[in-house]
């Protein structure tokens, strides 16, 4: 029998919080009266949905792990990183150890809540407590509502309630949570388990960089005038590490309100759509607005391969793609001209864009992702109106007028003419009149 066998823990579950100091669950874990386990578990129902074998996405969670795991072994313990069904993993720690408490931070996606809502019903039924705490935003679920108790569905209003909810408890809400001073109360280990490789997990090294953890301040004093260009270095590259949890949202919200709001506008977005998503669920497949829902789309697979190899024809479209591709990164305003030129120019279902940003993007986030395209296409909560079609070369001259980044993904582009598989007026008048019609008939079935 091992020597670990009997002995009474709480386990430390992490997930979207890879890192050691400001985690606010690790930190309630590492106070309680138990030894701790540090644990991760690699998802088979995630994992077994991503296509790609160098998907970095995992490769960055993987290196992330091995800091963390070095890290803990200087406390003599170490990170059990396992790959299996998590209440598989719970059902087995618990037969490994006494586990008296199962700690976590929260998260709000349509399956994380059914996985955590069916390992907190095993942990009742076994006489354990599941105690998960909010960590990967500042408000979540109903904290910003209107005086009515019903959820926002428009940004503007939301983002004045947030502020004003930040300045009442300012204090509370970027409070820090020094679980780093705690780590001595981790449990120690005579044999760790064998770190699992990514070949163990069934991936390969992508080659990709991922973006350094800090922003600096000379991109958040210019953030507002530089953020729309994407030749420039203009933006903070945090989406990757804010979606993993490798940097703490509080750190970087009480950093924004030092410097001009615009970038702490960009985060009050991000948890915009996580509340959204909180409230509608649906909205991972279906329009937030219903009457989008019977857009007669053209769905051409031949010009959806072509928008996603970068082959449209317009420049500064072909150019994001290009980098999507190459990189799992796309400038922000580029983001919105692809999206809007796939649903828009080419009629194609704004959930094919979607799902293939989610494959492609290094910082893809669920809320985000899909909040983003209904946006883009017109039919998400504070749409862009449907009559919004962004003309792609106009977005060229205004944004990246001198082709700076449009001659580092597309260098043909000045050599050899470029043939659009689409003219824009023609897209433009087809786009409104597909949209009108699914509007219209939806108010005729109505009786509007």
């Amino acid at each position: 029998m091992s020597k670990e066998a009997g002995v009474e823990v709480s386990l430390f579950w992490f997930r979207r919080d890879l890192r050691l100091t400001d985690n606010r669950g690790l930190y309630e874990a590492l106070r309680s009266p138990y030894p701790v386990v540090p644990l991760f578990i690699f998802d088979p129902h995630i994992l077994d949905h991503l296509p790609d074998p160098k998907d970095a996405r995992v490769e960055f969670i993987h290196h992330n792990l091995q800091i963390l795991d070095q890290q803990i072994k200087e406390f003599g313990s170490g990170l059990r990183v396992l790959h299996a069904k998590p209440l598989e993993v719970m059902a087995q720690l618990g037969k490994d150890f006494v586990v008296r408490r199962i700690y976590c931070n929260e998260d709000y996606e349509p399956y994380a809540r059914e996985r955590d809502q069916s390992i907190a019903q095993w942990a009742q039924n076994q006489g354990i407590e599941f105690l998960p705490f909010k960590d990967q935003v500042i408000f979540a679920k109903d904290e910003v509502v209107k005086s009515d108790g019903q959820p926002y569905s428009v940004y503007t209003p939301y983002s004045k309630a947030w502020k004003i909810h930040l300045k009442a408890e300012q204090m509370e809400a970027l409070a820090d949570w020094p679980s780093e001073e705690h780590l001595e109360n981790t449990l120690p280990v005579q044999a760790p388990a064998s770190f699992l490789s990514l070949e163990d997990l069934g991936f390969t090294p992508s080659g990709r960089n991922f973006p350094p953890q800090g922003v600096s301040e000379e991109v958040l004093d210019h953030y507002k005038e530089r953020r729309d260009f994407p030749a420039v270095e203009g933006t903070s590259r945090l989406g990757l590490h804010l979606r993993f949890g490798t940097v703490s949202v509080r750190k970087m919200v009480a950093k924004a309100l030092d410097f001009p709001p615009t970038w702490l506008n960009e985060l009050i977005w991000r948890e915009f759509f996580m509340m959204i998503l909180w409230y509608h669920p649906h909205t991972v497949d279906h329009p937030f607005r219903p009457e989008y829902a019977d857009i007669e789309w053209e769905n051409s697979e031949e010009h959806f391969k072509a928008w996603c190899e970068g082959r449209t024809g317009y420049p500064l479209v072909d150019a994001g793609m290009r980098e999507l591709n190459q990189t799992g990164y796309m400038h922000n305003r580029v983001r919105m001209l692809v999206a809007s030129f796939l649903t828009k120019h080419l009629l194609i279902d704004w959930r094919w864009g979607e799902r293939y940003f989610a494959q492609k993007l290094l910082d893809f986030e669920l809320a985000s992702n899909v909040g983003n395209w209904q946006w883009a296409a017109g039919c998400g909560c504070d749409a862009a109106p449907y009559f919004r079609v962004f003309n792609p070369m106009i977005q060229q001259q205004k944004f990246d007028p001198q082709g700076e980044y449009i001659q580092k993904w597309v260098p043909e582009w000045r050599t050899k003419p470029l043939e659009p598989i689409v003219e824009h007026t023609m897209a433009r008048n087809r786009a409104l009149a597909a949209y009108k019609k699914a509007v219209e008939g939806r108010r005729a079935k109505k009786g509007v």
